[in-house]
């Protein structure tokens, strides 16, 4: 049998063993199919992976200009890995079942942490349920930079009549890690919260995303 090359090893191993057998540095190898000269497909994944600390999350908000700073990953290469995680980022969002039944603030989280998780910039988004406090449907409001993003009232509320709210949450992410709430977060969501009455809307719960965790305004007692 003629020797398999370095970087068909990956593919082989992914046939006969299946895909938990493989490293992550084999999986992003099998994705960008060559190396270079001087390394192979999987010593490139393992370069890119120690790139970020060997964290996964932390690859997974790269740009594809940030991944085209590595020797041997082009424009190509680079499309490829970040198509991958983001299949795999709507695959978890897909999870969320529009029957989810929301009880507290950690509903929300779970519900909504697949696509906060891996962002490097502001989103805004709501969450509109029917008057037993199911989910009828997540929307994306406006997406931002770095620093920001804008909240919409008339957005916000068109949205939700549409689709027929009884209430609705609203959620933003900080892509800063931090999770206290800026006095213009409180002050749109005050505003929003006085809107939704007029409107027998009631606004429910702002929460603010990070990562890993989250703060509710109204189990903050801000709102």
């Amino acid at each position: 049998m003629k020797e398999l090359s370095e970087n068909d090893r990956p593919r082989e191993k992914l046939i006969i063993d299946g895909r938990r057998s493989l490293t992550a540095a084999e999986l992003i190898a099998i994705l960008i199919r060559t190396g270079t000269n001087n390394e192979n497909a999987v010593e490139l994944g393992q370069k890119v992976l120690y790139g970020y600390n060997n964290d996964l999350t932390a690859l997974s908000q790269a740009s594809v200009q940030d991944l085209c700073k590595f020797s041997g990953i082009g424009e190509s290469k680079a499309m490829i890995i970040v198509t991958a995680f983001e299949l795999g980022g709507r695959r978890n969002m897909a999870h969320g079942s529009q029957y989810d039944k929301i009880k507290s603030s950690l509903d929300i989280y779970k519900l909504m942490y697949p696509v906060f998780s891996d962002l490097n910039h502001e989103e805004f988004w709501i969450v509109i349920l029917n008057k037993a406090n199911f989910v009828k449907g997540r929307f994306m409001i406006s997406k931002g930079g770095v620093a920001g993003t804008v909240a919409d009232p008339k957005i916000i509320f068109k949205t939700a009549l549409e689709h027929n709210a009884a209430s609705i949450i609203l959620l933003h992410n900080h892509p800063s890690g931090n999770l206290e709430a800026s006095e213009e977060d409180i002050m749109i969501t005050k505003k929003l919260i006085a809107a939704g009455r007029l409107l027998d809307l009631p606004v429910l719960d702002h929460l603010i995303m990070t990562n890993t965790e989250y703060t509710s305004m109204a189990d903050s007692r801000i709102i």
